[in-house]
């Protein structure tokens, strides 16, 4: 088996949103021709329908004064520049009605479809286009013999629906020869008419099953193996062992400030052993004390030895350093319920330091 079809069978999963919307920024979008179709159908059928009296009408507005006064024209360059001109905008202004209709219907189907995309990455030229070899695989495609079917089918629908409607009026179209010119346009705009609105009816559902099919294959087409959503998930929130590591700086970084805080304090309340806080207090800045840092084992221990090791006081009270390494982050406040059980601690250190509060 080929590799590109082993990839395709390991595709198996649908496409995140990201590969939609990196697909979309390249224009690739699901895109139905038969969509487009039916819409140009539908203003042809308009045209024909309700235009075209209106266009035959003004046509002969426009030509009967010149053909009446053929003999009167002007033969001159400046005479013929003007009855070109004027012929020339009067056929602007009768055809100007339908190709409105025209280029509307093309921006309807284009719209409707996907909404306006503007990319230019499917005008950008690709050596791979170029390449007979390449143009040769895509000629004898599955997808290609897909479309060949699917013309074919299309044809045969559409022939098979303009032969009903034109089928109820063999009959008066064998008499046409006999018919005056009025009529004979008359009968004609409206077979032409029956013929391009059953058309439209087919091709409507036509396009409502191509565009199901475009679709199917576009999501199947842009599948994922399920590595590949593992590597779009790394990318978008970062390789775990990356974040562990990231956390882990942060952590350190951390504990590297809260130590340093620990010469700075005012005293050290232990557990004695599992838990270490350390309060600093300056009744001139602080409404109460606040922790500057706290710990439990190894750095309850560590903290025991900067303060030992820079004269700062410590008190042993367990319940009151528990409460406090549970209560308190770093460089908060201590909570009002630890007021009265800290300001004893804070007066202990003050009387041992030989200051007064």
């Amino acid at each position: 088996m080929a590799d590109g079809e082993q990839d395709q069978e390991q595709k198996t999963e649908q496409p995140t949103q990201k590969r939609l919307d990196e697909a979309l920024k390249k224009g690739n979008v699901p895109v139905s021709k038969e969509v487009a179709n039916f819409f140009v159908l539908s203003a042809l059928a308009a045209i024909v329908a309700w235009c075209t009296p209106n266009m035959l009408r003004q046509t002969g507005r426009l030509l009967t004064p010149l053909l009446a006064d053929a003999d009167s024209l002007p033969v001159d360059a400046n005479g013929i520049g003007k009855l070109l001109l004027h012929i020339v905008l009067g056929g602007m202004g009768i055809v100007a009605v339908p190709m409105l209709m025209g280029i509307v219907a093309v921006l309807a189907a284009s719209f409707l479809q996907n909404g306006f995309v503007v990319s230019s990455e499917p005008v950008m030229p690709k050596f791979s286009r170029l390449s007979p070899l390449e143009g040769i695989k895509r000629m004898f495609s599955m997808r290609s013999v897909i479309e060949l079917v699917k013309s074919l089918a299309k044809l045969g629908i559409v022939g098979y629906v303009a032969f009903l409607a034109v089928y109820p009026e063999l009959t008066n179209i064998k008499r046409l020869p006999n018919s005056n010119t009025e009529a004979m346009l008359m009968f004609l705009l409206m077979l032409a008419s029956r013929m391009t609105l059953g058309v439209a009816i087919a091709m409507f559902i036509i396009a409502i099953l191509d565009t199901l099919y475009q679709r199917f294959q576009y999501f199947k087409s842009l599948r994922m193996t399920r590595q590949e959503i593992k590597d779009e998930y790394k990318q978008a929130e970062g390789d775990p062992m990356v974040k562990q590591r990231l956390r882990r700086l942060r952590m350190e970084r951390a504990k590297n400030r809260m130590m340093s805080n620990v010469p700075k304090s005012d005293v050290v309340i232990t557990n004695p052993t599992h838990f270490a806080v350390a309060l600093q207090y300056d009744s001139a800045s602080m409404k109460a004390p606040k922790v500057v840092a706290k710990g439990q084992d190894l750095i309850a221990l560590k903290i025991r030895e900067l303060a030992k090791a820079n004269d700062v006081p410590i008190v042993e009270n367990p319940p009151l350093a528990r409460a406090l390494f549970d209560a308190a982050d770093i460089d908060e406040e201590i909570p009002t319920a630890q007021y009265e059980a800290v300001a004893k601690v804070i007066s202990y250190v003050y009387q041992l330091k030989g200051r007064r509060r």
